[in-house]
């Protein structure tokens, strides 16, 4: 990890991103075993990725062993952040449409990337009690959330850890790719499935199936700068 990514990762306020955290002993214990395996890789909770000021803050499931794990950043390094930077850089959200290292120059624009847990898990599944511990730096990362922000969950997992983090019951909430919820202060939630290689070799998921939440988010963002410049 360079020295960069160091110095933004320590300005995240504690309540967002703890990098010694160790409230899920499976996770700890986990991380130890692949960094024995791979001396390299980042190996530890997974700090959001952005801009702090973000009116878009996207939200997966948890950093991919040999991407995200291994970079230090969110989806990057892996399959899943192909089509998700491709979608971003092609929205105006990111400077560039390839991810491939927390040095390569890129940047976020008016947009954030974290995950519902930050640790690395067992075959990319987190346990309940594992999304749980780590919901509290969730709901202290959403609770910057401007007014008439967009957030993308992909995914049930992060759908659920978001309407948990600003405690929102789950009823009249359903997740459903392309659904969208409304929340307080002018906040939309908006659902997609996640953009993984199983998803998207199975065109569970296309890119023009993704492109089209993205066209709703840039919609409901455009009339919410609509609506601050009267």
């Amino acid at each position: 990890m360079t020295r960069a990514a160091v110095r933004d990762a320590a300005a995240l306020p504690a309540a967002v991103y703890d990098p010694a955290c160790c409230r899920c002993a499976r996770l700890v214990r986990h991380l130890q075993q692949v960094r024995a395996e791979h001396p390299g890789y980042f190996c530890r909770p997974v700090p959001p990725f952005g801009d702090r000021r973000a009116t878009l803050v996207i939200v997966g499931l948890a950093p991919g062993k040999h991407g995200a794990n291994a970079t230090g950043r969110p989806f990057t390094g892996d399959y899943a952040g192909i089509l998700l930077y491709a979608t971003l850089f092609k929205f105006g959200f990111a400077s560039r449409p390839e991810s491939t290292s927390v040095d390569d120059g890129l940047r976020l624009k008016k947009a954030r990337i974290t995950n519902a847990v930050k640790c690395l898990p067992p075959g990319n599944k987190p346990l309940p009690a594992e999304v749980s511990n780590c919901n509290a730096f969730l709901a202290a990362e959403l609770g910057t959330l401007p007014e008439g922000a967009a957030l993308l969950a992909l995914g049930r997992v992060a759908h659920d850890a978001i309407l948990r983090a600003l405690g929102v019951r789950a009823r009249g909430h359903a997740f459903a790719h392309g659904a969208e919820h409304a929340l307080a202060r002018g906040v939309r939630l908006f659902d997609s499935y996640h953009c993984s290689r199983y998803n998207t070799n199975t065109r569970r998921l296309t890119t023009a199936m993704f492109e089209r939440v993205f066209e709703s988010i840039a919609r409901h963002l455009d009339k919410r700068h609509a609506v601050h410049a009267v």
